[in-house]
């Protein structure tokens, strides 16, 4: 009987500290994923400033821009 108990607890503490691993490495992920997404996110805006001045300062070329990524609508 006392060995029962014994193994319980055992068992019961590696699952605690398995379960504090999985959520460490969740936790980590999570962080990753966030940076990426923050990341991401600073270079769309970079990348939309940047058109923006194109298509008021030189509106022939941000037309011919948009044709050769997006394809012409004729």
């Amino acid at each position: 009987m006392l060995r029962t108990i014994f193994f319980t607890g055992l068992f019961a503490v590696l699952g605690f500290m398995a379960l504090g691993f999985v959520f460490k490495l969740f936790l980590g992920l999570m962080g990753i994923m966030v940076f990426l997404l923050i990341s991401s996110l600073k270079i769309a805006l970079i990348g939309f400033v940047i058109w923006l001045i194109v298509r008021i300062f030189a509106p022939d070329t941000a037309r011919r821009m948009k044709d050769r990524w997006s394809g012409s609508s004729m």
